[in-house]
């Protein structure tokens, strides 16, 4: 693979004409046939930066980047795949087509962790969409405009966002209620702006959403967050797009105010910044005072060995970039073909961990982003003459929560907090009261 590239126009292929990039060929029959099936039920997007510079395809079904970007027929339990892949073959209409597809989605848990139920705010009594806030000092915003991305990850917990579902979707039209919210909520400190990829929008109508944000009546807001995955997927946007240096301009505005200003970067693989243009993009950003931080779920077949974890922090680090988050792969979507056991992430975190040097030791994990909070795995400890796992909220919805550890009976096949027990012979855990 180039660590150059000449590729400045944005190609985003979907399953519509995804056999016109160069590299269909390259695949086999029954894999294009796979991408059909997958595609009626998860979002495909891919570009062509991704198939020319990320993906080494004399290594694919098992590259990471392929795998990351292209669906997989182990996605779907095996019935639901015979059963869609012969509604296609046989030419079922759309209608048919959509209602097995449906069916599939919202058995894998579409929105999970309350996001619908418990997240979203209320302002006279009556539910404000494009809003969650789920913790007393962070507010979610998702403006209409920014609900697509330059291309789909598979394992995304967002994939509600793209598959045409209205009842599923999150989307602000304006920043207007999120303003009147704020002003009603002092406690409020911090915004992101997510999706979606906020950094689809163009430079222009991103101001909009974010210029309310920078007014006299909302001081209370420190820092104001953007949940890209662009610093990968596209870097051009912040290179040679045609309003790059526009964008760049409004970040130092931005930071002019007063205002912090971060991107939260997403990035799964360490090739994502290891191309030149990838690079230049990160220190073109963090030029401008804008604050650069590292996050990703850790993923069966993509990173999950502790070396892609340390050659992403160290080069993150190198370049400005903060390491920040390991999460754990989420309870929603095509998990079963992604998670790993919660004590094999911890191991494969705490080697990495220890592998780096304190500049990237900022990172924080493997967390699971539950229901009542962020919830890290702390390690592995004997107490009492019992093994157990030590946990501790990194953020929670009651606030006396964060920090104070607690433990949960080894075991090594637990993927998520739900297949926890609690140890010492407690029936359940403290939160759950």
């Amino acid at each position: 693979m180039s660590i150059v590239t000449t590729i400045d126009k944005f190609q985003p292929y979907s399953l519509r004409n995804i056999h016109h990039a160069p590299q269909w060929q390259k695949l086999s029959k029954e894999e294009k046939h796979s991408l059909e099936v997958l595609g009626a039920v998860f979002p495909f997007k891919v570009n062509q930066y991704i198939l020319d510079e990320l993906i080494d395809w004399g290594n694919i079904p098992d590259d990471p980047i392929f795998r990351l970007t292209f669906p997989h027929k182990d996605m779907l339990r095996e019935s639901e795949f015979q059963e869609l892949s012969n509604a296609i073959l046989n030419q079922f209409n759309e209608a048919e087509i959509q209602s097995i597809s449906n069916k599939i989605r919202f058995r894998m848990n579409p929105n999970p962790a309350g996001q619908m139920t418990h997240n979203v705010p209320r302002m006279n009594g009556v539910p404000i969409n494009g809003l969650q806030h789920k913790y007393k000092e962070t507010v979610l915003f998702f403006p209409s405009a920014g609900q697509t991305c330059h291309s789909y990850c598979t394992f995304c917990f967002r994939w509600p966002q793209f598959v045409g579902m209205s009842s599923l979707r999150f989307e602000a039209r304006s920043s207007e209620p999120l303003v009147q919210y704020l002003k009603e909520h002092k406690e409020v400190t911090d915004v992101l702006i997510t999706g979606g990829d906020p950094l689809v929008m163009n430079t222009r109508i991103l101001y909009e959403f974010i210029r309310p944000l920078l007014i006299p009546e909302l001081e209370h807001i420190k820092n104001i967050r953007i949940g890209t995955k662009s610093i990968s997927y596209w870097p051009q946007r912040f290179v040679t797009d045609k309003d790059a240096d526009d964008l760049l301009h409004l970040f130092e505005d931005i930071i002019a105010t007063g205002k912090n200003l971060a991107l939260m970067a997403h990035y799964n693989h360490p090739c994502e910044i290891k191309t030149k243009i990838a690079q230049i993009a990160v220190k073109r950003i963090v030029g401008t005072g804008v604050t650069v931080r590292m996050q990703s779920p850790i993923i069966k077949h993509i990173n999950d060995n502790p070396q892609a974890w340390v050659d992403l922090w160290t080069t993150g680090v190198q370049l400005g970039a903060i390491p920040y988050y390991m999460f754990v792969e989420r309870d929603t979507g095509p998990s079963n073909y992604f998670e790993i056991p919660l004590v094999s992430a911890w191991e494969i975190f705490q080697k990495a961990y220890q592998s780096v040097s304190g500049l990237a030791r900022t990172v924080r994990g493997p967390s699971m982003s539950t229901f009542p909070g962020k919830i890290m795995v702390d390690g592995i400890v004997e107490i009492c003459g019992e093994k157990v796992i030590a946990l501790q909220f990194l953020q929670a919805r009651e606030p006396n929560w964060v920090r104070r550890p607690f433990y949960a009976r080894f075991d090594q096949n637990a993927m998520w907090i739900d297949h926890l027990k609690p140890a010492f012979g407690d029936s359940k855990f403290f939160f759950e009261d």
